[in-house]
């Protein structure tokens, strides 16, 4: 696996207004790494993703993606670098069906590749299936496949997840995390995800950073999740 740095974050700095709320946070992820962005909730995590994304304004810091600053870059230009996001809820439109979902995908681009629908489809067989069904009657396990197959059409570098778990019955969860590492190996996508689902980390992760109050507080292994104490003192359960 490559070690180069694809996302790097420096001092960041962003909140809401005069309001803020991550303080001076700095990490970096390598190419091909799936980094678990872990916390208790209102730590600031999917403050950050937002303010990575462009949807908030960074105010302090920098954020370079493959050594390029594009902290003052709008939210669409970043994802025609190839920063692809899923939010939380999974930002479907619940009104067109699983094909007009996916051909939004086309609006993110980050490789020179034509948009494939097969290698999405090779990921998740039951979008193939369901082309012309309402996304909105899918069930919670369907939608997030479709959120993350979406997004994969447009070819990103690096893909932001959001609580990916929000939703998903129980047995679909690890299911899931191994797509997502799937994803990982066979696309040589860098994949950062905030999550509280024990399960879904210990699944798909490499390494977990810690956050608190907008700032790292720690770094684990998700194996390290395993000690009640851990778990408990780095996560909302």
């Amino acid at each position: 696996m490559a070690t180069n740095p694809v996302l790097n974050v420096k001092s960041l700095r962003s909140g809401y207004g005069r309001v803020g709320v991550i303080n001076g946070l700095s990490f970096d992820v390598k190419e091909g790494e799936i980094v678990a962005i872990v916390g208790r909730n209102g730590v600031g995590k999917t403050t950050l993703l937002k303010t990575l994304i462009g949807e908030l304004p960074c105010q302090g810091g920098t954020i370079e993606f493959r050594g390029r600053a594009i902290d003052a870059m709008s939210a669409a230009d970043r994802a025609r670098l190839g920063i692809g996001y899923v939010p939380q809820g999974r930002g479907l439109f619940t009104g067109l069906t699983v094909e007009e979902n996916l051909r939004l995908g086309k609006l993110v681009g980050g490789r020179p590749r034509e948009m494939n629908f097969e290698r999405v489809y090779g990921f998740f067989p039951i979008l193939k299936t369901r082309l012309s069904q309402v996304s909105g009657t899918m069930s919670g396990g369907q939608q997030q496949q479709l959120s993350i197959g979406r997004i994969l059409v447009g070819n990103p570098s690096i893909m932001l997840l959001d609580e990916p778990s929000e939703g998903i019955q129980p047995n679909i969860v690890q299911e899931i995390g191994a797509i997502i590492r799937r994803i990982r190996d066979e696309e040589k996508l860098t994949v950062i995800l905030v999550e509280q689902n024990l399960d879904l980390i210990q699944a798909s992760a490499d390494r977990c950073i810690v956050i608190d109050k907008g700032r790292i507080v720690d770094e684990v292994l998700p194996s390290d999740l395993d000690d009640p104490e851990i778990a408990r003192k780095y996560l909302a359960i």
